[in-house]
């Protein structure tokens, strides 16, 4: 089994509480996007609640290029989302993409939510990572 399955069954079967394979906490959701193709991937990523939104942003685990998702959100103006609760719920959600200095800011809180964000500012070459806000 791949290790984003993993993720993703562990988080419908735990309330999205993960701890296995790596101590996510509650703090992922499963975000369904579209392909071109027009099947769906489902992305577990690391996610900030605030407001009613959810704030996702394309790291890639530090690589230089986006991940394909972040061009599927790109194409479309809305996702179906799950979030943590008991039991997991899904959303339908607006996508926007967060620009200039909003978007710095949340990325500053991306790293404060967790250490690993700062260190792939070193391995991406300069790719800004882009951030989305997913309201429901």
């Amino acid at each position: 089994m791949d290790f984003n399955q993993q993720i993703i069954d562990t988080f419908r079967a735990n309330g999205g509480e993960v701890s296995e394979p790596v101590q996510f906490g509650k703090g992922l959701v499963l975000v369904h996007v579209p392909r071109k193709d027009g099947s769906i991937r489902i992305a577990p990523l690391a996610a900030i609640h605030e407001d009613g939104a959810w704030h996702i942003v394309g790291s890639a685990g530090g690589s230089p290029k986006h991940p394909a998702w972040v061009y599927g959100l790109r194409r479309t103006e809305q996702v179906d989302l799950e979030v943590p609760g008991d039991p997991v719920e899904t959303l339908q959600v607006k996508v926007e993409e967060i620009t200039g200095d909003e978007r710095d800011a949340w990325w500053d809180r991306f790293k404060a939510f967790s250490s690993g964000f700062a260190g792939y500012e070193k391995t991406a070459e300069g790719r800004v990572f882009p951030i989305f806000r997913l309201v429901g």
